[in-house]
């Protein structure tokens, strides 16, 4: 018996790192959970069914129940598959957790259309497709009168939240799953529809490059993908049900709310005089509060 018991889970880019571990507690916590991964290579080249299988034979070694799928998130026929694997092998569908993604970092300067649109591409329609696919099996169950209590989980980053250099594809693309997240739980609120976000940092190949991977002792234990798992298995529990709409930043051994954007220090009325308007903006520039640096805080 687990917090999760009795529901069906589907976990993408579940092989490895952060959405292994997520695949693995939720099992544990008593969910039949659908492994996805395309087994590609960190730049997204590539497939394997390996990584995916391994964390299914992994679950069922421990009395779990676990299938494996290896279809292309960001493909909308892959992503349908998906959802229906989970339905034709399970009966249902009660949680999301959209986790799949890929790195190609570059300097905007350098950046390539292909490295811009290959990272758009699997992060943001990769979390709006099975979530569309989810959405609507959610709505047809809340029409035909039953009671859902479904979740959606997305993965958004410091990165995109925060900002950091070299990845503009990348941060653009998690700042997007961050606000698909809060307009998709105002309109899945009606069908019993939870949504919300994790913007983690951890220790796995995708981050081993980023400085990540220099840590040692505790503090590499403390970046263990290990320690993201626990707040996306209660937020994919029935527990959670009163909160939506939020983006969880989870660093190491740290959880706290992000706070999104805010309007802060305003002019009623501005002057249209572009030169009188310009010193009115320096006056409301020194007013706010400082963006924040990697790690949440304000820079200074």
């Amino acid at each position: 018996m687990g917090i999760c018991d009795g529901r069906v889970a589907i976990v993408t880019g579940a092989g490895r790192g952060i959405g292994r571990e997520h695949a693995l507690l939720l099992a544990r916590q008593g969910a039949s959970v659908v492994v996805n991964d395309l087994g590609s290579a960190v730049d997204g080249s590539g497939s394997d069914v390996g990584p995916a299988q391994q964390v299914v034979d992994e679950i069922v070694a421990a009395g779990g129940k676990a299938v494996a799928n290896t279809d292309d998130v960001s493909d909308w026929k892959g992503a349908e598959r998906l959802i229906n694997t989970a339905v034709e092998t399970f009966g249902k569908l009660d949680v999301l957790v959209n986790n799949a993604g890929i790195l190609r970092d570059r300097m905007l300067v350098n950046m390539t259309e292909d490295e811009w649109d290959a990272v758009i591409k699997v992060h943001l329609k990769g979390t709006f497709a099975p979530s569309h696919f989810a959405a609507n099996h959610f709505r047809a169950r809340s029409k035909a009168g039953e009671e859902v209590d479904g979740r959606i989980i997305n993965t958004s980053s410091p990165s995109g939240i925060y900002g950091n250099v070299g990845q503009t594809n990348y941060g653009a693309a998690k700042a997007g799953i961050a606000a698909f997240t809060i307009i998709a739980a105002k309109e899945l609120a009606r069908y019993g529809v939870t949504v919300n976000a994790i913007a983690p940092a951890a220790l796995t190949r995708m981050t081993a490059d980023l400085g990540m991977g220099q840590a040692e002792g505790e503090a590499r234990e403390k970046l263990d993908p290990k320690h993201i798992a626990p707040i996306v298995c209660w937020l994919a529990s029935p527990l959670s049900a009163g909160v939506t709409g939020r983006v969880f930043d989870v660093s190491g051994r740290m959880l706290s709310v992000a706070e999104g954007w805010h309007r802060g220090p305003t002019i009623e009325d501005p002057d249209d005089d572009p030169e009188v308007l310009g010193q009115a903006v320096l006056d409301l520039v020194k007013q706010a509060r400082p963006n924040a640096n990697m790690f949440g805080y304000d820079e200074s």
